[in-house]
């Protein structure tokens, strides 16, 4: 006969995934009951996890069959905590984790990656926001179907424009869509310091931060005054891309940022007609990079003029089609980059006060 203690290791030796370790070394299992009703296992995970509960229910559903004849119940729910970012490096309030999203060279689809996957984790139960660090190319305006100035209640700090569940801003909010910022380094920095923190953001789980391309004075600035948990590296796959990939990847690693993996976009084009795939720009080039410097590859978008319209529209397309392939595969991505956040070491320094001392 099964006994809680016999459920708990069965429990504890189930693979998850999405973290790439098992429920007990992630500390899932938080309580066991079995009464004459039956057994309840209540587990909590340390990411968003709305549209895969399912998926990993039947999982312990059908090892937990194996050892018990009761009736099962499984509560399953998630606790999302800030992860360590630089040290030294203060921590924003309302804000517990921040994703760099960045790439080495432009055009690679760094930003429609950053909208879609802000998406897909705020459609599986995260709170999330997205900063446009772009400041010469802003894009996300377009993107999200933001429009018009930011408000100020009190006229210090500037709210958020919220859109399809998303919190955002972007200097593309403050000027006209055809003006041309034609700043030098420090007063584009100058800028991103303003809209991180002069933004009143709303309690995020996670703060998406798209990039500019390059490894730029932005992206210093970014890795030295703001709290970043973990970036991630976008890539289409030829090698002419992946070169400046690489750097962006080196110098996420000089900063002490980790990065989580990369992600290979325009992976492909399949003819909506016939079916046949034609690998416009080569394929498998981000596992390639992924084995030769030890990282993960987070997964791969094919190329979809679905995916190019809703962008234009304003309406991206994990909002527009979320059972679309495309948008599956933005799911995929997301799940992964939460969880390995999940793995990170937690932040204490929220935990303690400051503490001045003055003369008497």
């Amino acid at each position: 006969m099964e006994t809680e203690n016999t459920i708990k290791k069965l429990l504890s030796e189930i693979y998850e995934p999405y973290t790439g370790k098992t429920l007990g070394e992630i500390g899932a299992v938080q309580n066991i009951e079995k009464s004459a009703a039956g057994v309840k296992v209540t587990l909590i995970l340390g990411f968003p996890l709305s549209g895969y509960e399912e998926t990993l229910r039947k999982i312990i559903f059908t090892e937990l069959e194996k050892i018990s004849k009761d009736p099962i119940k499984i509560d399953i729910t998630s606790k999302i905590t800030a992860r360590a970012a630089q040290r030294g490096v203060p921590t924003l309030e309302q804000v517990k984790n921040i994703i760099a999203i960045a790439s080495g060279k432009g055009g690679v689809g760094k930003s429609t990656t950053a909208t879609n996957l802000a998406c897909a984790i705020s459609h599986e139960g995260g709170k999330v926001g997205i900063l446009d660090a772009d400041i010469y190319g802003p894009s996300q305006t377009k993107m999200l179907g933001t429009t018009g100035k930011p408000d100020s209640l009190d006229g210090k700090k500037m709210e958020p424009i919220t859109n399809h569940g998303i919190q955002s801003i972007s200097i593309g909010n403050l000027i006209k869509e055809d003006t041309p910022m034609i700043w030098r380094g420090p007063m584009a920095t100058g800028a991103l310091e303003q809209l991180l923190n002069e933004t009143n953001w709303k309690e995020l789980d996670y703060l998406i931060v798209d990039l500019p391309p390059g490894t730029g004075d932005i992206h210093l600035t970014l890795c030295q005054k703001i709290p970043v948990t973990a970036a991630v590296i976008v890539s289409t796959p030829q090698d002419i891309a992946l070169l400046d990939a690489k750097k962006a990847l080196k110098m996420f690693e000089k900063v002490k940022v980790p990065v989580l993996g990369v992600i290979e976009n325009m992976s492909g084009h399949i003819c909506p007609k016939c079916g046949h795939e034609e690998n416009i720009f080569g394929k498998g080039g981000a596992k390639k990079m992924a084995s030769e410097y030890s990282i993960d590859e987070l997964g791969s978008v094919p190329i979809d003029i679905n995916l190019r319209q809703s962008m234009d529209c304003g309406k991206p397309i994990v909002i527009e089609d979320k059972n679309s392939p495309i948008s599956q595969a933005y799911f995929h991505i997301a799940r992964s980059i939460t969880a390995k956040i999940s793995n990170l070491n937690k932040d204490f320094s929220r935990k303690f006060p400051n503490i001045v001392v003055e003369d008497s």
